[in-house]
Parts: structure tokens; sequence; C-alpha cells
């Protein structure tokens, strides 16, 4: 879970890496580097922490000259956070650098026989392997030595290649793990995000697993592991740049989280037509009257989108859903076939485990269903289907729009399945769909309330235990409401089916807990709402989360109350999100932690 970025031009190489590298530290910060080849010498430059410090040391690129190069952020795998760990990486010979994104997991192996040829290594990382390793094959082709190289690497992996023997060439490749190629007329560009190039270009190659492109300031050229030449597709990235950048707002996440409504705009409408949730291009009639089983497999807010999505899906629809995170699916032996639908969902389209996921549903015959917010990723591309969410960039590390915007996603094939499997009455149908067109304007009701939210945080930052508490879709708003603050604010919380309290956990409830109710599932209100009364019988604070009709009701049991306005039961969770992702980004912000870049956490999640 790692940045990397690369450059060979007329242009200097340094200033180009480090604002690529500031477009990347999403992915890791607990180090920085850069390496620049110059008249075939080479300087590197790293730094343990943020990127500051090293622009800092490179008096922002200025001290480090050369028209070639390679940089990296780090989130930390092998080895702790270190100088020593840092990328580039570089062999003992000096004459290959590296930098890396992944793991490659049979680097002990290489690592000994390395040992025992006589190589000595200065750091912790599956990375100087690498690095030695090439070096140790290089014979006077920079391209033949990697190439001999990854033939033996295991894992997940995408590499930066720089050899001072051979000025202004850089080479990359990856397996399952992102890596793209930029073109300018300037030179050409490689990175782990297409984030890294919108400054510099839109026309972009992305590379296939087991890939490797020689970048030189004229010309790619692209090779299978076994060097056999490789033609590639240009495409042109239509994301718009101004949305990598905050806007004038304090953070991103904050940003992100007033983007809502027009995200649910963009992501929604293009799949409506004549008052109807169009996908028969994607999910067609005839699978959807094979189909016998639907699994959901995520990680994360995904996974939580995915408990929200079986309880819509198995309403509507009447179609078994089981919802199984990613991490677990390749272990559980699952019960599908080609009468399966699998529906991976990943913000990124690169978690590797939803990734790997997606590989073990179609080695057992089912169809894929790709659900994700990045165009030409790599569950994009291996899906057999793919619908994509509309939220552009996300940068804070904590997801917002794009939950918002896969919700939304499944609502439209819960109607979908339902009107083909005719489980759905008309009238029903046309509730649900203006219901869902009325959400992004119903979303900005919410957000004019912030300041409200704002004032309900400044009550109860200094909590250092925090539950949440629903039945139903309740429930899984519960999951990622707390999720959204302890990613944030490090305030230990715990999300509980509120049936459940009484089974133990009631017994952590003491005077002053804060316990968020949410009870915005109308029908389930009072079940709720009892549950609530039961912990603040043992002296807890209770602040609810309700829809507008039930205001008052749930007002003579909680201490406050957050409100939402009225919809269908179905679309509840889509403004219910809301406040709770504002409630998690205020108390953050009061208690002074870094909101974009929580500590410990990455944004896209690459390796196992």
């Amino acid at each position: 879970m790692c940045g990397i970025v690369g450059y060979t031009g007329d242009k200097q190489a340094s200033p180009i890496l480090l604002d690529g590298l500031e477009k990347l530290e999403y992915r890791g910060y607990d180090s920085a580097g850069i390496a620049v080849e110059n008249g075939g010498k080479l300087t590197v430059s790293k730094t343990k922490g943020r990127l500051a410090l090293l622009r800092e040391k490179t008096e922002n690129g200025a001290a480090v000259q050369g028209v070639t190069g390679i940089g990296h952020t780090r989130w930390a795998t092998h080895g702790k956070p270190s100088e020593e760990n840092s990328h580039p990486h570089v062999s003992e010979s000096g004459r290959v650098a590296i930098v890396h994104n992944g793991i490659i997991e049979n680097y002990m192996e290489l690592k000994q026989m390395l040992l025992n040829r006589g190589r000595s290594f200065v750091s912790e990382t599956d990375t100087e392997v690498a690095a030695q390793l090439i070096d140790f094959y290089y014979e006077g082709d920079i391209l033949q030595a990697v190439a001999k190289a990854v033939r033996e690497f295991e894992g997940n992996y995408a590499l930066g290649i720089l050899c001072v023997d051979e000025p202004g060439k850089l080479i990359a490749v990856r397996n399952h793990a992102p890596l793209i190629v930029g073109y300018a007329l300037d030179g050409n560009y490689f990175a782990s995000d297409v984030m890294a190039l919108l400054a510099h270009t839109r026309s972009v190659t992305y590379l296939a697993d087991e890939e490797i492109a020689v970048l030189e300031k004229t010309q790619v050229h692209y090779y299978s592991s076994f060097l056999d030449p490789i033609e590639k597709k240009v495409e042109r990235v239509e994301w718009d740049s101004a949305a990598a950048d905050k806007g004038g707002y304090e953070h991103f996440m904050f940003k992100e989280i007033m983007e809502q409504p027009e995200v649910i705009r963009r992501t929604v409408l293009p799949l409506i037509r004549d008052g109807r949730a169009e996908m028969e291009q994607i999910i067609s009639k005839a699978m959807v009257a094979n189909m016998k089983r639907l699994f959901i497999v995520a990680c994360g807010s995904s996974y939580h989108v995915g408990i929200i999505a079986k309880y819509n899906i198995e309403k509507l629809a009447r179609i078994p859903v089981e919802v199984v995170l990613a991490s677990e699916f390749r272990y559980c032996d699952p019960i599908v076939d080609e009468n399966t639908l699998v529906i991976l969902i990943s913000q990124s389209g690169e978690t590797t485990d939803t990734l790997e996921a997606l590989r073990e549903a179609k080695e057992r015959g089912a169809t894929t269903l790709g659900i994700v917010n990045v165009e030409g990723s790599s569950i994009a591309k291996a899906a057999d289907l793919v619908l994509y969410t509309k939220a552009g960039p996300e940068i804070a590390v904590a997801t917002t729009k794009a939950y918002s915007a896969q919700l939304a996603l499944t609502v439209l094939i819960a109607l979908y399945l339902a009107e083909q499997r005719g489980t759905i009455d008309q009238a029903t149908y046309d509730e649900i769909l203006g219901a869902l067109l009325a959400v992004p304007e119903q979303m900005g009701t919410i957000l004019e309330q912030k300041a409200y939210i704002q004032y309900l945080a400044y009550q109860h930052f200094h909590n250092d235990d925090i539950f949440f508490i629903g039945r139903n879709v309740d429930y899984a708003l519960s999951l990622e409401g707390s999720l959204k603050l302890k990613e944030i604010s490090y305030i230990h919380s715990e999300a509980y089916a509120a049936g459940e309290l009484k089974h133990g956990t009631i017994s952590l409830v003491e005077d002053g807990t804060l316990v968020i109710a949410i009870a915005s599932c109308r029908r389930l209100t009072e079940k709720t709402l009892s549950n609530a009364m039961e912990v603040r019988a043992r002296g807890a604070q209770v602040l609810a989360l309700a829809a507008e009709s039930v205001k008052e009701e749930v007002s003579h049991v909680a201490d406050q109350v957050m409100t939402i306005p009225d919809t269908h039961d179905v679309l509840l969770p889509s403004l219910a999100i809301l406040p709770l992702q504002l409630f998690a980004y205020y108390v953050a912000l009061y208690r002074g932690c870094d909101i974009d870049k929580p500590r410990n956490l990455a944004k896209s999640v690459t390796v196992e």
C-alpha cells in the first residue's frame, strides 16, 4: 500500500516526482524518497515521516538534479518505518534503484540465496531483495535482468526500476498491483495512480499482470515477462484534475462529504431510462432468470454497503444474498456455480483481497460484477461485468462519497432484479425510484444542518468509548458510523445489533458512556428505543438518529436527536449516513487528528 511515480524526459525530475508523490501520499505516509540519475550518477534522498520533510530536505527538488528519476511514499509492510527501510532501495553495487508497491512473498528465500553469494543488506524489506536480485542478474541489459528477476518473484507487486548504467531509461513492471504509464510531450511517466499524472497528461496505458514497460524520453515499449513485444492501447483519462484539490475546504474528507449530492446524480441518472432502472446491457434478462443465488464480496466500508444491499435485494427481488468479507471468501469454500452472481465492491478497483475473491469466483464458474470507482482498474478489467460509481477522485483515506455512490448503485440493482423477477408492484417500484431521485436534494437539506452536528460533536469529542446500536439496516449503518469514527478520531468505537446488547455488551455501559442509537428504520423504531432505554437506565447518554416523522417519539428517550428527511425505507441509509460522517469528521477535528491521513491506514489496500 504505497505510492510510486517515475519520470524521464526534458524536465528536472525531482519537482515532478515530489508533486506526484503529494498526490499519492494518501496511499502511504510512513516515509518518502526519490532517486534521480544524472550523467550516470545516482542521487538518493529519503526521509522517515511525511512528504513535507523530503521537500525540505531536497529544497523542493532543487538539490537533486537530473531528468530521470523514481519516487515513493510508503505504508510499512516489511520493516518498521525508518530511513533504512524507506524507498528507493539501491543494490549493493549502487547500480540499480527500485521503488515498490506490494509484497514479494518469497523474498526470504531469494534473500538467503543472495546472502549465500556474498550480497549484504542494509534494510529489512522485500524491496531491497528485489533490487539486489535484479543487480545480480545484470549483464549489461537492464531489461533482461528485470525479466529474469520477476520470473522468480511470487506475490503482488508494482516496481519502478532505474539503472545508472543505462541513463534516461526506466523500467516499470506489475503483477496484481496497479501501475499506469503516462505519455506527454516533455517525456514519459509511470505511477500507481492516475492522480499523480493528471497535471502532466491524460493519455495513459494500464499495465496488465506480468507486463513490463521500458520508458525513455520519446518512446515506450512493452513486453511480456519473457520479453515478447506487446502492443498496448492508449486511453484517455476523463477525470477533472480539480477534483483532486481541496477547493478551499480545510480537508478532503469534508469536501468529499459535501460533494455527495452531485455524486449521486452522476452515478444514478445515466442508468435510468424512461422511468426504469436500465441495466439489461450489464445484467441480462437471461442471467436474472437463471440466477439462484447472489454473493456480495467486499472489504471495509464497501462490505457495509453489501450488508445494506443484502437487506434490500432480498426484500425486493427475493433472491438469497450472502455477504462475505473478501479476505474470507477465498478460504470458506464458497458454494457458487454458473447460476450465481458474485458482486465485488471496491472504490479503488485494486483491493487485493477483493481481486483474489473475484478470481476464485470465476474459477468456480460464477458470473462476476465489479462495482468500482476507477476505470481501467484491475477489478474493472477482470470482472465479467462492471458498474462504475461516478464519485471522481476520493483522496481522504476514510471513504464518504464512494460509499454513498456504491449504496445508490445497489438500490438500482435491487430494483432491476425485482422488476425482472416480477417481485415488485408498479406503485412500489415508482415510489422507490422516485425516492432515489430525490436523494440528492434531501442530502443537501441534511448538509445544511452541519452546524448542529458540529455542536453535537463538540459535546462528545472527549469520550474515549462510544457504542453504536441499530437493527436491520440501522445495524449496517452502525457498522459504518463506528468505522468512520474510529478511523479518523482514534476513539474506541463499537457497533452492535441493538437486540444483542443484553447478551453481554451492556456490561460495558456505565455513567457517561455515549451510545448512538440509529432509529431510521421506522418499523423497528419502538424496539430500538427500548434498547436505548436499557442503556440510559445504566447511565449512558443517548444520541439518536431518526427520521423526521418519529423525532418527537425518539426525543422522549434520547438526550439529543439528529434527524433526516422522511423517505422510503430502502433509501433511509443513503440519507442517514451523512450525519454519521459529519459527526465523525467534527469529532476528529476537535481532537486535533490528521483527518485525511489517519495513522496506520492507507487508501488502497493492495496487500493481503
